[in-house]
Formats: structure tokens, C-alpha cells, sequence
């Protein structure tokens, strides 16, 4: 599988030619036939371990491709050779069909030595050839290309500290128009909502999925919080943007369907940014941004889950007075009740979210609760006995 963990060797450009030579390789092919090695020279070059029956290599292919096919529309001097991992030549030709650079020729043994040569992991792998080797990256491209599409060319160390330090800045704070880096979102309807718009206003970065069934269930409770809080006083002071990390477009549109705040265009590479610039590795995560663009917290699901809209507007200062207020609401009840209703003991308990086994009511945080069987009170609900 494809990843950020590789440790490939980076090898020297000058010596590319020596190296095939050494294994045997006298030429190399393009779609149309054999070139010479020398097409390779002045250009920044990649190799690109690879085989057909590699799901993670037929997934990724495309998107190289297409990365490709931008850097030479723009003139940029950029070669990859495919050296394929494939069981036999008829695979090889099926999998090089599907590509528009080069190739070595397929050799079993070849592709052994020169993945050996590189230390190669996993497939796929996108190994540099630099002359450079001072701004080289030496590792597997893959993963900055996964992150960064075609802004990651030329693929050297400084361009990754450079785009590292964009998203840095970003995620520290600048201004919400910084942020999403794009003019308008839109609602379930197809209607646009310039981010002018929003400027002021503290926004809610929503990302899930329609497939995700942890998403689902939350969305119920951000459903809630959303409504009393544009219900409330603060009613255009808030707002949510989801970001989709749906598999398709029809997906994306049924998310749409479930909630009435803004997205994101599908087909808007700015999801994609943003996943990696808040490290989104689980679903669904809810980062909360601030009036001045700052980000306030990326722990969005856990204060929506525990507080619901009584958190707004997600301070530190908020959360604190809402701490300071349960843990007095706690300190006033009795530790232990003995209510008509049940008979046992109940204890004073906290709990996220709970359903009142008398008034059935949802409740939050303090609640009287048996230790013998699944029964629960709001504290308002206990008739004490004599």
C-alpha cells in the first residue's frame, strides 16, 4: 500500500545510464517503440515500480497520469520509466498500455536488482533520480504526490519544506479566505455562498461520508446543536461547511440530502487539502475555526457530543465555564438516592448521553443510575422516598 513511510534510496541522475548499461539495458520503450537511454537526460526522472495485478498500483496510476500529463502540458522537464513488477510480458504490456512515458524492457531479474538497488518496500513506489542530491527527497514520492498532486514537482526537499510551511501557516491562522483557498461553497440546492460571506462568523469544518455509519449517528447530535444555535441569539454567527471524504459523486449528493449546511464542491481539490492540513485520520472529525480565522480546536466532535449547542462558540473560556458549572451542578446533588420509582439504590453517575427511564427524555452529564440494572434518572425526575 501506498504510504508516507518509505525510505527509498535516492539515486544520482549522471549515473542513470551507467546503471542500465551495467544491467544490460541498451534502450528503453515508449508507446511507439525504443528510445535511447539518453531521453532521460536534463530532465528530472522517476522511476516507477509498478505491476498490474497491484490494486494499490491501478488506483494510483490515473492519478499520475493525469500529474504527468499537466507537467508536460506546461513544459516542465520532468521523464518517468516504469520498471514492472508484473508476472509475465503480456501482463507488462497490459499495465504499460495504460501509461504515456517510458519503460524498461521487462526482465524478471532486472526489475529484481534495480528494486534491490532502491530499496524498494511497497508498490506502488516513485523513485527520484537526481543529480541534486543535496535537495533531493530521499523517498518515495508517492505519498507527497498523494498529498500534493502537481504542486509537488519538482519533487525536491525544498519544495517539500515549502508546501509544508504553507499548510503550517494555514493551520496556525490567517483568515478564512487563506484557509479554504476558494471563492464560494455551496448548499444542498446548488446555490453559491461567496466566503465573504462567512468572514466574521465561527465555522464548523465538517468531514464525513455517507458510508461511514459513525457519521451518520453523529450528524444527529450536530443536527441539534446546529438548529438551537442558529435558533439563538447567535444565529448568524455560526455556520458549518462540510467537507466530503465520499468514494463518489452520487454518495456525496446523498450526504447532501441529510444536512442543511454548506459543502464544498465535490469536485474541488480544496477537501482534499484540508484533510491534509488537519491531519484527518479518522470520521467524522469537526474542526472549529474562529470569527478571525484561527483555529480554535480539531476536537469539534467531542465538545458537540458532550455539550451539544451550550459550547457555542467553542472557546477555551466557554468550555471552562460550562466545566466549572457542571462540576457545581454535581457538587450540589447527593452522592446516593433511593427513588419511589425503583428498588435499588441509585447513584450519582456521569454520563455523555443517556435516555430517563421516567420521563424519556434524553439527558446529559449528571444522572442517578442503578449498579444492578440498566436504569437511569434525570436528577429533576427522583421522587425521594421518606
Amino acid at each position: 500500500m501506498a504510504g508516507l513511510d518509505y525510505q527509498a534510496k535516492c539515486i544520482d541522475s549522471r549515473k542513470i545510464v551507467t546503471i542500465f548499461a551495467v544491467e544490460g539495458v541498451q534502450f528503453l520503450l515508449s508507446g511507439e517503440g525504443k528510445v535511447p537511454l539518453s531521453s532521460c537526460y536534463g530532465k528530472t526522472t522517476c522511476l516507477l515500480f509498478s505491476a498490474n495485478w497491484c490494486r494499490s498500483c491501478t488506483t494510483f496510476i490515473p492519478k499520475l497520469v493525469q500529474l504527468y500529463d499537466t507537467l508536460r502540458t506546461r513544459c516542465e522537464k520532468i521523464e518517468i520509466v516504469f520498471v514492472s513488477f508484473d508476472h509475465n510480458e503480456n501482463e507488462f504490456k497490459e499495465h504499460f498500455k495504460c501509461m504515456p512515458w517510458l519503460a524498461i524492457p521487462f526482465d524478471v531479474n532486472l526489475t529484481r536488482r534495480l528494486s534491490n538497488r532502491c530499496q524498494v518496500k511497497h508498490l506502488p513506489s516513485l523513485i527520484p533520480l537526481t543529480s541534486d542530491e543535496i535537495s533531493s527527497i530521499e523517498e518515495d514520492l508517492i505519498g507527497l504526490i498523494e498529498d500534493y498532486g502537481v504542486e509537488a514537482f519538482p519533487f525536491t526537499r525544498s519544495r517539500r519544506e515549502e508546501l509544508k510551511a504553507i499548510d503550517t501557516a494555514k493551520l496556525e491562522g490567517g483568515t478564512l479566505e487563506d484557509l479554504l483557498a476558494l471563492d464560494q461553497v455551496e448548499n444542498k440546492d446548488g446555490r453559491k455562498v461567496s466566503i465573504s460571506e462567512l468572514v466574521g462568523k465561527t465555522i464548523g469544518l465538517y468531514f464525513g461520508a455517507h458510508w461511514c455509519p459513525p457519521c451518520r449517528a453523529f450528524n444527529a447530535q450536530l443536527l441539534e446543536a446546529y438548529n438551537e444555535i442558529r435558533t439563538s441569539k447567535e444565529q448568524y454567527c455560526f455556520e458549518i461547511i462540510f467537507i466530503s471524504t465520499d468514494r463518489d459523486l452520487n454518495e456525496f449528493d446523498l450526504s447532501l440530502k441529510s444536512i442543511p449546511w454548506l459543502a464544498i464542491p465535490y469536485l474541488d481539490k480544496t477537501r482534499h487539502d484540508l484533510c491534509r492540513i488537519f491531519n484527518i485520520k479518522g470520521l467524522p472529525a469537526l474542526v472549529l475555526v474562529g470569527p478571525d480565522g484561527k483555529t480554535i480546536g480539531t476536537n469539534g466532535r467531542a465538545i458537540i457530543s458532550l455539550y451539544g449547542a451550550k459550547a457555542f462558540p467553542f472557546t477555551e473560556s466557554k468550555l471552562g465555564e460550562l466545566e466549572a458549572a457542571l462540576k457545581r451542578e454535581g457538587d450540589s446533588l447527593p452522592r446516593h438516592m433511593k427513588d419511589k420509582k425503583h428498588e435499588h439504590l441509585l447513584k450519582l453517575d456521569m454520563a455523555k448521553a443517556y435516555i430517563c427511564d421516567s420521563c424519556k427524555q434524553r439527558g446529559r452529564f449528571w444522572a442517578f443510575s442503578c449498579d444492578l440494572c440498566d436504569y437511569d434518572l434525570h436528577p429533576r425526575c427522583i421522587e425521594e422516598t421518606s
